[in-house]
């Protein structure tokens, strides 16, 4: 027998209905929660609760107080919740790291091929951060936080907000993974020095027109780091062999 949901999960309901149908829109406000409890015919704590799931989703932003920016208004900006999503699971084990590893391959992979076919990306973002990780006196934590945002700045060059968004949240999901990687690395200054290298030569062949190259370059240069990084027993073969 099916479960009967929860007021609160029936309150989602609603107000999916109205994001799909066209009746609330981003920079919307949602009605009052006495106006929703009443409508809905739900109490009032079930509606406070829907809407907090809402604003740990990114899809309502809350502010107290009276005017034009008070209340819950629709924002629609999913990274946060996607990144809280994805650290849970990862910290659940609901999602291996390896699994988590493997689905970066695929999509930034496919994120570096796109570029090079493209031809005419605006890599300047990518290229400000190389540059930034350049600096010698970089420690390993501040060196692997560029390091993300290079890897970002790719994806959002790409110009698919679905693929970024979902990049993004991997990425976190295993921040803290990536940084005890880094603590198990004997000599991290040389680790940098190739890093740094492989990010150039991924911009290099998108730079040169060339997918195949762009592609290899960047699985490797991903697959390489959890290699060395990581205990073999954590990664599955297919992606601590992937080099």
């Amino acid at each position: 027998m099916p479960t009967e949901p929860k007021a609160w999960e029936s309150v989602l309901a609603r107000i999916e209905e109205r994001l799909v149908d066209g009746r609330l829109r981003p920079g919307d406000h949602l009605p009052p929660e006495r106006a929703l409890a009443a409508e809905f015919g739900v109490a009032r704590s079930s509606v406070r609760e829907a809407v907090r799931v809402l604003e740990a989703m990114g899809l309502i932003r809350t502010q107290t107080g009276s005017g034009p920016s008070s209340g819950a208004i629709i924002v629609a900006r999913p990274l946060g919740g996607m990144q809280a999503l994805m650290r849970l699971q990862v910290a659940a084990s609901g999602f291996p790291v390896a699994d988590v590893v493997s689905t970066r391959l695929l999509l930034e992979s496919s994120v570096a091929g796109e570029l090079a076919e493209r031809g005419s990306a605006d890599l300047a973002d990518a290229r400000q951060l190389l540059d930034a990780m350049d600096d010698a006196g970089l420690t390993a934590p501040e060196f692997l936080a560029l390091d993300a945002q290079f890897h970002l700045a790719l994806a959002e060059a790409a110009g698919n907000t679905v693929v970024a968004t979902t990049m993004a949240g991997l990425r976190s999901s295993i921040e803290g993974y990536v940084l005890a990687g880094a603590e198990r690395i004997p000599d991290w200054a040389a680790m940098a020095t190739r890093l740094r290298a492989e990010h150039r030569g991924v911009i290099a062949a998108i730079d040169a027109g060339d997918p195949a190259a762009a592609r290899t370059r960047i699985h490797d240069h991903i697959s390489g780091y959890y290699r060395d990084a990581t205990p073999s027993r954590t990664l599955s073969p297919s992606t601590s062999d992937a080099r």
